[in-house]
């Protein structure tokens, strides 16, 4: 398979892990060749001649399940009658059924799937010796604590686990504790440290500016495949849309996509046939794709460790990546906590200019033609014709033309278009300023102002700048004009210009921040003591039987 020395990971592990009874806490980044590093040793023990599952393979995603299945089935090629089984939903359970019938000696599974097969009698795991849990941070983080619970209560307790980790997060050292005896714990590199080979880069931009950059970054390395990961499936689509109606190779991927689109669009991008693919974190997990030269963070995540594993997904193999945070001024502080728990400095890139971006794509395009291999005999007959079509042009005119051909929509773009000029911390304080008042009457600031409720306050940790980042943060592409803010305990009244009223409302009625479902609902503009009280009961949750409830307690109290 064009392996020629091991992996740090692979040289600390395989020798180990091919001892009896030794139980291993491997902490690695992704792509630094975790799956042979379990996966060797685990097939070196294998008993052909038993034909039932000796070993289970854990995996949060459909995607990284196969991914090890075929990976396994590569590396037991020589091995005659070895058998592996992917087991994951999405797919028919009845064939499932059928194969383990049958009898496998491995299986490779989601929880979810696997606890299925476990309840219906059609997988029995009391002859499995080895348990490994791979990408388990991600397990955690996706909620499957109970499941694997679920399923090492049903497999043999002198098993061996071996748990494999980008992060070490407080529950990968309770699932330590409660199941594993004495693990040997192996870092490659520091705890939670980011992959050595990225380069990370964050630039600092106007929040009405943040899709014309993404856009700058993809036209500046025209060679560009990766990811772009953005918080909300809303926010991922219309990015997604935004590229695709802008004549870029992209398309996205999030949960409100079937089983069947998320296939389709991961085989496309798997063969390169689109460039860009958007993403929300969930959907993105586990997806292993090799030699992406990009990862792009259309603002940075709530918690270090999703960094970690976004910036994880280049740089692999010994290859170099590129992870880019596109940021606000209030994000900055993120910057400086991800750099201390990776161990690596940020650089803060310049947005380049429209000429820069000009000159880039105009030399990849010649690299391209320098580099093109030249079928003679193919083209030999249609040559002459050729010729004689173009004589009447020199070599000068004949070059000219084909870079106007390639270029004359990328050049007309950036010659109308203004520089993008990076936010000033002392002006975005003064302007935040200006748009943050003190509890107010009620009144518009200004016409053509329409005064919107949100159901968050200052007890969510609301703050005028959390306002206006929750606006912008959801509402990509054309800024949003943010009048008045008047913070409340439990909920809060925010201003924005009139035409902008629908388009905020649907964008951000229903999403999740703050660790809630919040509500957006236009507000009346000088809301009456009832009409309060409604209001600050829908903050709280509450109907407005429940205040008169309370207010007749209080009196007869």
């Amino acid at each position: 398979m064009g392996y020629e020395n091991p992996m740090p990971v692979q040289e600390e592990v395989i020798p180990y892990l091919l001892g009896n009874n030794n139980e291993v806490i491997a902490l690695a980044q992704t792509g630094t060749g975790k799956t042979a590093a379990f996966g060797l040793p685990i097939l070196q023990k294998i008993n052909r001649k038993q034909v039932q599952p000796q070993a289970v393979v854990l995996c949060p995603t459909r995607e990284l399940c196969l991914q090890i299945a075929d990976d396994l089935k590569d590396y037991s090629k020589y091995m005659d009658d070895l058998k592996v089984l992917p087991v994951y939903g999405g797919s028919s359970i009845e064939s499932q059924i059928k194969t383990l019938r049958r009898g496998v000696h491995i299986i490779v599974a989601t929880p979810g799937r696997l606890i299925d097969l476990i309840n219906r009698k059609s997988a029995d795991l009391k002859s499995v010796r080895d348990v490994v849990l791979d990408e388990a941070d991600e397990m955690l983080n996706m909620g499957f604590s109970e499941s694997i619970d679920e399923i090492l209560a049903v497999v043999p307790e002198d098993r061996n686990m071996l748990l494999f980790s980008a992060t070490m997060p407080k529950g990968i050292a309770k699932i330590a504790k409660k199941y594993m005896r004495t693990p040997k714990e192996i870092t490659v590199g520091r705890k939670n440290e980011g992959a050595q080979n990225v380069k990370h880069i964050f630039y600092m931009v106007n929040a009405r500016d943040k899709y014309l950059v993404l856009k700058r970054i993809a036209d500046y390395n025209p060679n560009i495949y990766g990811i772009i990961f953005c918080r909300t499936k809303k926010e991922t689509q219309e990015i997604a849309d935004l590229l695709i109606k802008d004549g870029y190779s992209a398309d996205s991927l999030h949960g409100d996509l079937s089983q069947v689109q998320r296939d389709y669009v991961m085989q496309k991008f798997r063969i390169r046939n689109i460039q860009l693919l958007v993403a929300t974190d969930v959907a993105a997990r586990g997806l292993d794709v090799d030699d992406l030269t990009h990862i792009i963070n259309y603002g940075l995540p709530d918690d270090i460790e999703s960094y970690t594993h976004r910036s994880g997904r280049t740089g692999r193999a010994g290859k170099m990546g590129t992870s880019i945070a596109i940021i606000h001024l209030k994000e900055k502080h993120k910057v400086k906590e991800i750099e201390k728990q990776i161990n690596k400095e940020f650089e803060q890139g310049n947005i380049p200019t429209g000429k820069q971006i000009c000159e880039r794509q105009l030399f990849g395009f010649v690299d391209k033609i320098e580099k093109v291999s030249v079928n003679e005999e193919e083209i030999q007959s249609i040559m002459p014709s050729i010729y004689r079509k173009l004589d009447w042009l020199d070599k000068e005119d004949v070059i000219k033309r084909l870079i106007s051909l390639e270029f004359n929509r990328l050049i007309d773009y950036y010659q109308a278009a203004d520089e993008i000029e990076m936010p000033r911390e002392s002006e975005k304080r003064k302007k935040d300023g200006r748009k943050t008042r003190e509890k107010g009457t009620g009144r518009s600031s200004d016409r053509g102002f329409s005064r919107l409720f949100v159901n968050l306050g200052k007890t969510d940790g609301l703050h005028p700048q959390a306002v206006i980042g929750l606006i912008n943060d959801n509402l990509p592409g054309r800024k949003i004009e943010i009048g008045r803010i008047d913070l409340m305990k439990n909920f809060s009244f925010f201003e924005v210009r009139e035409t902008d009223r629908d388009r905020v409302i649907q964008n951000l009625d229903g999403i999740k921040a703050f660790g809630r479902r919040i509500a957006v609902e236009a507000a009346q503009a000088s809301p009456s003591e009832s009409r309060t009280r409604q209001i600050e009961a829908k903050g709280r949750g509450r109907s407005e039987k429940d205040f008169a409830k309370k207010k007749r307690r209080r009196n007869q109290a």
